[in-house]
Protein backbone atom coordinates (compact mmCIF):
# COMPACT_ATOMS: atom_id res chain seq x y z
CA UNK A 1 0.00 0.00 0.00
CA UNK A 2 2.99 2.24 0.53
CA UNK A 3 4.58 1.68 -2.87
CA UNK A 4 4.04 5.32 -3.72
CA UNK A 5 4.44 8.28 -1.39
CA UNK A 6 1.17 10.08 -0.54
CA UNK A 7 2.97 13.34 -1.24
CA UNK A 8 3.09 12.29 -4.91
CA UNK A 9 -0.72 12.60 -5.09
CA UNK A 10 -1.78 16.28 -4.93
CA UNK A 11 -4.62 16.92 -2.50
CA UNK A 12 -4.92 13.38 -1.17
CA UNK A 13 -4.00 14.36 2.41
CA UNK A 14 -6.61 17.10 2.46
CA UNK A 15 -9.18 14.66 1.16
CA UNK A 16 -8.45 12.20 3.96
CA UNK A 17 -8.72 14.94 6.55
CA UNK A 18 -12.01 16.08 5.04
CA UNK A 19 -13.40 12.54 5.24
CA UNK A 20 -12.58 12.39 8.96
CA UNK A 21 -14.16 15.78 9.62
CA UNK A 22 -17.27 14.87 7.61
CA UNK A 23 -17.64 11.66 9.58
CA UNK A 24 -17.49 13.61 12.85
CA UNK A 25 -20.16 15.99 11.54
CA UNK A 26 -22.37 13.08 10.44
CA UNK A 27 -22.12 11.48 13.87
CA UNK A 28 -23.19 14.75 15.53
CA UNK A 29 -26.00 15.20 13.00
CA UNK A 30 -27.34 11.72 13.64
CA UNK A 31 -27.29 12.29 17.38
CA UNK A 32 -28.97 15.70 16.92
CA UNK A 33 -31.66 14.21 14.68
CA UNK A 34 -32.42 11.58 17.27
CA UNK A 35 -32.63 14.28 19.97
CA UNK A 36 -35.07 16.36 17.92
CA UNK A 37 -37.19 13.30 17.26
CA UNK A 38 -37.38 12.54 21.00
CA UNK A 39 -38.46 16.13 21.80
CA UNK A 40 -41.10 15.98 19.07
CA UNK A 41 -42.34 12.59 20.27
CA UNK A 42 -42.60 13.60 23.94
CA UNK A 43 -44.30 16.91 23.06
CA UNK A 44 -46.78 15.22 20.74
CA UNK A 45 -47.71 12.60 23.33
CA UNK A 46 -48.20 15.36 25.93
CA UNK A 47 -50.47 17.35 23.63
CA UNK A 48 -52.49 14.26 22.71
CA UNK A 49 -53.04 13.47 26.39
CA UNK A 50 -54.20 17.04 27.08
CA UNK A 51 -56.45 17.09 24.02
CA UNK A 52 -58.20 13.86 25.07
CA UNK A 53 -58.86 14.83 28.66
CA UNK A 54 -62.52 15.42 29.75
CA UNK A 55 -63.64 19.06 29.71
CA UNK A 56 -60.80 19.90 27.33
CA UNK A 57 -62.37 23.29 26.59
CA UNK A 58 -62.22 24.24 30.27
CA UNK A 59 -58.59 23.10 30.44
CA UNK A 60 -57.75 25.11 27.32
CA UNK A 61 -59.29 28.20 28.89
CA UNK A 62 -57.27 27.71 32.08
CA UNK A 63 -54.07 27.19 30.08
CA UNK A 64 -54.79 30.29 28.07
CA UNK A 65 -55.39 32.45 31.13
CA UNK A 66 -52.66 31.19 33.42
CA UNK A 67 -49.24 31.52 31.82
CA UNK A 68 -47.51 29.59 34.57
CA UNK A 69 -49.22 26.37 33.47
CA UNK A 70 -47.31 26.59 30.20
CA UNK A 71 -44.09 27.04 32.15
CA UNK A 72 -44.84 23.87 34.12
CA UNK A 73 -45.69 21.99 30.91
CA UNK A 74 -42.43 23.06 29.23
CA UNK A 75 -40.48 22.18 32.38
CA UNK A 76 -42.06 18.71 32.48
CA UNK A 77 -41.28 18.29 28.78
CA UNK A 78 -37.61 19.16 29.36
CA UNK A 79 -37.47 16.91 32.42
CA UNK A 80 -38.88 13.99 30.44
CA UNK A 81 -36.43 14.64 27.61
CA UNK A 82 -33.48 14.89 30.00
CA UNK A 83 -34.40 11.58 31.63
CA UNK A 84 -34.78 9.95 28.22
CA UNK A 85 -31.43 11.39 27.12
CA UNK A 86 -29.61 10.10 30.21
CA UNK A 87 -31.10 6.61 30.35
CA UNK A 88 -31.77 5.86 26.67
CA UNK A 89 -29.89 8.13 24.25
CA UNK A 90 -26.51 7.82 25.99
CA UNK A 91 -26.81 4.04 25.84
CA UNK A 92 -28.06 3.79 22.27
CA UNK A 93 -25.72 6.45 20.84
CA UNK A 94 -22.79 6.16 23.26
CA UNK A 95 -19.08 5.42 22.68
CA UNK A 96 -19.75 1.93 21.27
CA UNK A 97 -22.07 3.35 18.62
CA UNK A 98 -19.59 6.11 17.78
CA UNK A 99 -16.71 3.64 17.51
CA UNK A 100 -18.75 1.64 14.99
CA UNK A 101 -19.27 4.82 12.97
CA UNK A 102 -15.50 5.44 12.94
CA UNK A 103 -14.83 1.83 11.98
CA UNK A 104 -17.09 2.28 8.96
CA UNK A 105 -15.18 5.44 8.09
CA UNK A 106 -11.82 3.66 8.25
CA UNK A 107 -13.04 0.89 5.93
CA UNK A 108 -14.46 3.40 3.45
CA UNK A 109 -11.28 5.46 3.56
CA UNK A 110 -8.99 2.45 3.06
CA UNK A 111 -11.06 1.28 0.11
CA UNK A 112 -10.99 4.74 -1.45
CA UNK A 113 -7.25 5.03 -0.86
CA UNK A 114 -6.68 1.75 -2.70
CA UNK A 115 -8.77 3.01 -5.61
CA UNK A 116 -6.85 6.28 -5.74
CA UNK A 117 -3.48 4.53 -5.58
CA UNK A 118 -4.45 2.18 -8.40
CA UNK A 119 -5.54 5.17 -10.46
CA UNK A 120 -2.29 7.05 -9.76
CA UNK A 121 -0.13 4.00 -10.52
CA UNK A 122 -2.00 3.48 -13.77
CA UNK A 123 -1.60 7.11 -14.85
CA UNK A 124 2.02 7.38 -13.69
CA UNK A 125 3.58 3.99 -14.26
CA UNK A 126 7.13 3.66 -12.97
CA UNK A 127 9.88 1.13 -13.77
CA UNK A 128 9.81 -1.95 -11.57
CA UNK A 129 13.24 -1.31 -10.03
CA UNK A 130 12.34 2.25 -9.09
CA UNK A 131 9.02 1.18 -7.58
CA UNK A 132 10.78 -1.39 -5.43
CA UNK A 133 13.18 1.26 -4.15
CA UNK A 134 10.32 3.60 -3.31
CA UNK A 135 8.53 0.83 -1.42
CA UNK A 136 11.54 0.33 0.80
CA UNK A 137 12.20 4.01 1.49
CA UNK A 138 8.60 5.21 1.92
CA UNK A 139 7.42 2.49 4.34
CA UNK A 140 5.31 4.18 6.99
CA UNK A 141 6.62 4.33 10.53
CA UNK A 142 4.31 4.58 13.53
CA UNK A 143 6.51 5.62 16.42
CA UNK A 144 5.91 5.63 20.16
CA UNK A 145 8.15 8.21 21.82
CA UNK A 146 8.63 8.35 25.58
CA UNK A 147 11.02 8.88 28.47
CA UNK A 148 10.88 6.24 31.20
CA UNK A 149 12.76 5.34 34.36
CA UNK A 150 14.62 2.13 35.08
CA UNK A 151 11.33 0.40 36.00
CA UNK A 152 9.27 1.97 33.15
CA UNK A 153 8.17 4.92 35.29
CA UNK A 154 6.52 7.71 33.26
CA UNK A 155 5.15 10.34 35.64
CA UNK A 156 2.96 11.25 38.57
CA UNK A 157 -0.27 13.27 38.71
CA UNK A 158 -0.07 13.92 34.97
CA UNK A 159 3.44 15.41 35.07
CA UNK A 160 7.06 14.34 34.66
CA UNK A 161 9.24 13.76 37.73
CA UNK A 162 12.52 14.75 36.04
CA UNK A 163 13.91 17.61 33.96
CA UNK A 164 16.05 16.66 30.95
CA UNK A 165 16.53 19.64 28.59
CA UNK A 166 18.39 17.67 25.93
CA UNK A 167 15.61 15.07 25.83
CA UNK A 168 13.04 17.86 25.33
CA UNK A 169 15.10 19.14 22.39
CA UNK A 170 15.24 15.66 20.87
CA UNK A 171 11.48 15.21 21.28
CA UNK A 172 10.90 18.53 19.52
CA UNK A 173 13.31 17.67 16.70
CA UNK A 174 11.72 14.27 16.03
CA UNK A 175 8.03 15.24 16.27
CA UNK A 176 7.97 18.69 14.59
CA UNK A 177 5.97 18.60 11.38
CA UNK A 178 4.16 15.38 12.30
CA UNK A 179 0.89 14.21 13.86
CA UNK A 180 1.19 13.54 17.59
CA UNK A 181 -1.39 11.18 19.10
CA UNK A 182 -2.08 11.52 22.81
CA UNK A 183 -4.65 11.07 25.54
CA UNK A 184 -6.74 13.90 26.97
CA UNK A 185 -4.74 14.11 30.20
CA UNK A 186 -1.46 14.37 28.31
CA UNK A 187 -2.83 17.18 26.16
CA UNK A 188 -4.16 19.05 29.19
CA UNK A 189 -0.74 18.82 30.87
CA UNK A 190 0.69 21.13 28.15
CA UNK A 191 0.72 24.87 28.91
CA UNK A 192 -0.39 25.32 25.31
CA UNK A 193 -0.50 23.19 22.12
CA UNK A 194 2.93 22.29 20.78
CA UNK A 195 3.83 24.38 17.71
CA UNK A 196 4.13 22.95 14.19
CA UNK A 197 2.45 19.66 15.06
CA UNK A 198 -1.05 18.27 14.45
CA UNK A 199 -2.62 17.26 17.76
CA UNK A 200 -4.80 14.13 17.70
CA UNK A 201 -6.51 13.59 21.06
CA UNK A 202 -7.87 10.15 21.95
CA UNK A 203 -10.56 10.25 24.63
CA UNK A 204 -13.64 8.32 25.78
CA UNK A 205 -15.49 11.61 26.35
CA UNK A 206 -17.74 12.01 23.31
CA UNK A 207 -18.41 15.66 24.17
CA UNK A 208 -14.75 16.68 24.53
CA UNK A 209 -13.50 19.55 22.35
CA UNK A 210 -10.16 21.33 21.99
CA UNK A 211 -9.57 24.20 19.59
CA UNK A 212 -7.31 23.32 16.67
CA UNK A 213 -7.16 19.62 17.59
CA UNK A 214 -8.67 16.47 16.11
CA UNK A 215 -10.74 14.49 18.62
CA UNK A 216 -11.10 10.71 18.19
CA UNK A 217 -12.29 7.85 20.37
CA UNK A 218 -10.18 4.87 19.32
CA UNK A 219 -6.69 4.21 17.98
CA UNK A 220 -7.94 3.14 14.53
CA UNK A 221 -9.57 6.54 14.07
CA UNK A 222 -6.45 8.32 15.38
CA UNK A 223 -4.22 6.58 12.85
CA UNK A 224 -6.77 7.12 10.06
CA UNK A 225 -6.65 10.84 10.82
CA UNK A 226 -2.85 10.74 10.52
CA UNK A 227 -2.84 8.50 7.44
CA UNK A 228 -1.18 11.17 5.30
CA UNK A 229 1.77 11.33 7.69
CA UNK A 230 4.55 8.83 6.98
CA UNK A 231 5.72 8.96 10.60
CA UNK A 232 3.05 9.86 13.18
CA UNK A 233 4.07 9.77 16.84
CA UNK A 234 2.21 8.31 19.82
CA UNK A 235 3.29 10.44 22.80
CA UNK A 236 1.32 9.12 25.79
CA UNK A 237 0.20 8.71 28.45
CA UNK A 238 0.34 5.22 29.89
CA UNK A 239 -3.00 3.91 28.56
CA UNK A 240 -2.35 5.34 25.10
CA UNK A 241 1.09 3.69 24.97
CA UNK A 242 -0.51 0.36 25.89
CA UNK A 243 -3.11 0.79 23.12
CA UNK A 244 -0.48 1.88 20.63
CA UNK A 245 1.96 -0.96 21.26
CA UNK A 246 0.26 -3.30 18.77
CA UNK A 247 0.09 -0.59 16.07
CA UNK A 248 3.60 0.87 16.42
CA UNK A 249 6.63 -0.48 14.60
CA UNK A 250 9.21 1.80 16.23
CA UNK A 251 9.87 3.02 19.78
CA UNK A 252 12.06 6.02 20.56
CA UNK A 253 12.68 5.53 24.29
CA UNK A 254 14.77 7.69 26.58
CA UNK A 255 15.77 5.25 29.32
CA UNK A 256 16.62 7.16 32.51
CA UNK A 257 19.00 5.36 34.86
CA UNK A 258 17.12 5.93 38.10
CA UNK A 259 13.93 4.85 39.88
CA UNK A 260 11.03 7.16 40.69
CA UNK A 261 7.80 7.27 42.70
CA UNK A 262 5.10 7.50 40.01
CA UNK A 263 1.54 6.43 39.21
CA UNK A 264 1.94 5.89 35.43
CA UNK A 265 4.12 3.37 33.62
CA UNK A 266 5.34 2.62 30.09
CA UNK A 267 4.38 -0.89 28.90
CA UNK A 268 7.00 -3.62 29.12
CA UNK A 269 8.92 -4.12 25.86
CA UNK A 270 8.80 -7.77 24.80
CA UNK A 271 12.29 -8.46 23.41
CA UNK A 272 10.92 -11.39 21.43
CA UNK A 273 8.87 -8.91 19.39
CA UNK A 274 11.19 -5.89 19.53
CA UNK A 275 14.86 -5.45 18.72
CA UNK A 276 17.11 -2.70 20.09
CA UNK A 277 18.70 -1.06 17.04
CA UNK A 278 20.69 1.80 18.59
CA UNK A 279 21.53 3.13 22.05
CA UNK A 280 23.27 6.47 22.67
CA UNK A 281 24.42 7.33 26.18
CA UNK A 282 24.01 10.76 27.78
CA UNK A 283 25.97 11.26 31.02
CA UNK A 284 25.12 13.36 34.05
CA UNK A 285 26.14 17.02 33.68
CA UNK A 286 25.31 20.45 35.10
CA UNK A 287 21.89 20.47 33.34
CA UNK A 288 20.99 16.83 33.80
CA UNK A 289 20.65 15.24 37.23
CA UNK A 290 20.35 11.72 35.80
CA UNK A 291 22.22 9.81 33.11
CA UNK A 292 20.13 8.24 30.35
CA UNK A 293 20.24 6.45 27.00
CA UNK A 294 18.45 7.27 23.76
CA UNK A 295 17.16 3.85 22.65
CA UNK A 296 15.62 3.06 19.28
CA UNK A 297 13.61 -0.15 19.12
CA UNK A 298 12.08 -1.70 16.01
CA UNK A 299 9.46 -4.40 15.78
CA UNK A 300 10.83 -7.73 14.60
Amino acid sequence: MFGRSKKDVPGIDLEQKEMIENAQKRIKQKRGLFTHFVVFLIGSVGLIIIANRPNVEDIAIVLGLKWWTWVIFVWLLLLAYHAFNVFITKRLLGPEWENKQYDKLVKIQMKRMEQLEKKVEKEHEMPATKTATNTATSERKITMIAAAGANNELGKDGDLVWHLPDDFKRFKSLTTGHHIIMGRKTFESFPKPLPNRTHVILTRDINYTAEGCVIVHNMDAALATASGDENPFIIGGGEIYTLGLEFANRIELTRIHSSFNVDTYFPEIDEKKWKLKTSIHHPIDEKHKYSFDYETWEKV
